[in-house]
């Protein structure tokens, strides 16, 4: 599976809502264990006064994230829901792409965990951090 086939999966899994975030999946790396990154173009629509990108953006683009790595790992979709998501928000970025970086720690047959690193394309900076669960159906 190639960065190409994950992104012809987000219209046909994803809400219109999810799609207007414009992400796109960035080329991947050999080993599925590594997961996938997202780049969140920056975009004023979803940036709070200064250009400083809202949460609520990193949070969809994170779970967005994490949901095509699960993809990847399983070589194809599965339902699944989210059950928990924790984000921290490490310092503010502002005025350039954001990079979602969404890693699986584990997927069984029932759940589904994983990890996300937001950081500013330009700088490197890591601004945000979010692990998740998911439920499997």
């Amino acid at each position: 599976m190639n960065h190409l086939t994950l992104q012809a999966m987000l219209p046909a899994h994803f809400a219109p809502w999810v799609l207007a975030l414009d992400v796109v999946v960035e080329p991947l790396a050999t080993e599925a264990s590594e997961g996938i990154t997202l780049r969140l173009p920056h975009n004023l629509q979803l940036a709070r006064s200064g250009g400083t990108l809202c949460g609520q953006a990193m949070m969809a683009a994170a779970d967005t994230a994490m949901v095509l790595a699960l993809i990847r790992q399983f070589g194809a979709f599965r339902p699944c829901t989210t059950v928990q998501m924790s984000s921290s928000f490490l310092k503010p970025l502002s005025n350039q792409d954001a990079l979602v970086q969404a890693r699986v720690i584990r997927a069984g047959k029932t759940m589904a965990f994983g990890e996300i690193d937001i950081r500013g394309a330009v700088d490197g900076k890591s601004v945000c951090r979010s692990s998740v669960a998911y439920a499997l159906l």
